[in-house]
């Protein structure tokens, strides 16, 4: 085996190709590993998504997180859809992000960092290589990114044609994401309008409409002293970034470019990547990858991390302590995080490590409805990240971010919100193809009770 990886200088001996010396969880199994490498090769000769400066500068945004000078906003689709594709859904998806930001950067007086889980976010692990359907055991569907969710065993076989598939939705959504976020759609003034528009509309207005004033005067202020969002390009247009969970490593691997400024390797499939909580092995190929890539990273860590195993990430992920680096994005459980994150919390502070906190409230907290749908409660997405920003003050550390899974759509996948969605609901509009995700409204209801949590 290659020892390589041990050393903490990986810029000489690490390759896009050194993973494949470690052992690769939750990959397909490809049919043909000739078709499969001859797509690797075509797509390393396509143009980046991102660029190198564009990833500098989320790892100097993410910086100002690490030092409690700013908060991280992650938040986008479960997975992406090769059917579902269009610019409606991309802007409205978009349109929520928007929002939430707005009302999270007035409540805690910092900037919000903007990531989506968008243009990239194709590949889901799975808990099990099979998956029963009816009364018919198939492969499992693992992400458009690799096969197709229809039940049937031929839509189940890996395509590597669909990585090239993927590639190409990205870029359009990439370049769709770029016209709304530099042309004057996310203009301040126009966000705050569907704020208000929300609050009026809600049957929980009143709870957020002081907030919602306040943010009118102070736009009214700015007005009076001539400030108009039009002439400012800070309010008139946002940074955006883009992000994933980079598993499927050879699509990874041909994204990987060396950066003609810096000489440095950086994966240019989206601004950020992040490893899951199912291929954080410290030994595995995941990790050996992202050792080695330029790129801000995260990494999931669920309830059964030790302060060793994170303290291990942390030195193998970010040796070199950069701010903005390292991500640790906790999905512990509504009933497991006031007891499981302070120990880790304070391991990783006494160590010195420069990481950003996010909390995934999702993850921790699915069940199934009595109807067989795989559902989470508004309660308690909100409780676990009550239980997170308790366990940061409990430690005096920064509450950096949160990182969830919504959809600008009117989907009934999760329960609650201030409509009130029940059991009988889940059914009538149940969309996603893996995990449930909160409804425009219900995003919204999360980011003004975590606005209340920041103002606290």
């Amino acid at each position: 085996m290659d020892h390589a990886f041990h050393v903490t200088d990986t810029s000489t001996s690490w390759t896009p190709r050194s993973w494949r010396d470690r052992p690769a969880a939750q990959q397909p199994d490809w049919p043909d590993e000739g078709a499969y490498e001859a797509v690797l090769k075509q797509m390393s000769t396509l143009p980046p998504l991102v660029f190198a400066g564009e990833a500098r500068a989320l790892t100097e945004h993410l910086a100002d997180v690490a030092n409690g000078e700013a908060f991280l906003l992650q938040a986008g689709d479960c997975a992406e859809s090769f059917d579902a594709f269009g610019a409606d859904a991309i802007r409205d998806k978009l349109k929520v992000i928007l929002q939430m930001a707005v009302v999270l950067t007035y409540s805690s007086g910092v900037p919000t960092v903007k990531v989506g889980r968008i243009a990239g976010q194709f590949a889901k692990p799975r808990s099990s290589p099979t998956e029963t359907v009816g009364d018919v055991v198939l492969p499992s569907f693992r992400g458009h990114m690799v096969n197709d969710i229809a039940p049937n065993d031929d839509a189940r076989v890996p395509d590597p044609n669909r990585l090239l598939q993927a590639y190409h939705q990205s870029s359009a959504t990439l370049n769709l994401l770029r016209a709304f976020t530099k042309g004057g759609y996310a203009d301040l003034q126009q966000v705050h309008t569907w704020n208000q528009q929300f609050v009026a509309s809600s049957n929980e207005g009143r709870r957020y409409e002081r907030l919602a004033d306040e943010i009118d005067r102070a736009l009214r202020f700015m007005k009076a002293c001539g400030v108009n969002t039009h002439s400012q390009p800070a309010l008139h247009e946002v940074d955006f970034f883009t992000s994933h969970e980079a598993l499927i490593l050879g699509y990874e691997e041909a994204m990987t470019r060396r950066d003609s400024l810096t000489g440095d390797w950086y994966d240019t499939s989206a601004h950020m990547i992040w490893i899951g909580e199912r291929t954080r092995q410290i030994d595995g190929a995941h990790v050996a990858f992202f050792a080695g890539i330029k790129n801000p990273i995260g990494c999931k860590v669920g309830p059964t991390a030790t302060a060793d195993e994170v303290l291990a990430l942390c030195e193998r992920l970010n040796p070199e302590r950069i701010p903005g680096r390292l991500t640790l994005i906790t999905r512990m459980g509504a009933e497991k995080v006031e007891a499981g994150l302070p120990p880790l919390l304070a391991a990783v502070r006494d160590s010195g490590h420069p990481v950003v906190w996010a909390c995934d409230p999702m993850h921790g907290n699915t069940f199934s409805a009595p109807d067989g749908h795989k559902t989470r409660h508004l309660n308690d997405v909100l409780a676990e990240i009550a239980g997170f920003f308790a366990a940061h003050k409990a430690e005096g550390t920064w509450p950096g971010g949160v990182h969830v899974e919504l959809t600008g759509d009117d989907v009934t996948e999760c329960l609650g919100g201030a409509e009130e969605i029940l059991d009988t609901d889940l059914g009538s509009r149940y969309e996603t193809m893996c995990d449930p995700r909160l409804n425009g409204r219900q995003s919204l209801d999360l980011a003004f009770e975590v606005s209340e949590l920041l103002r606290g």
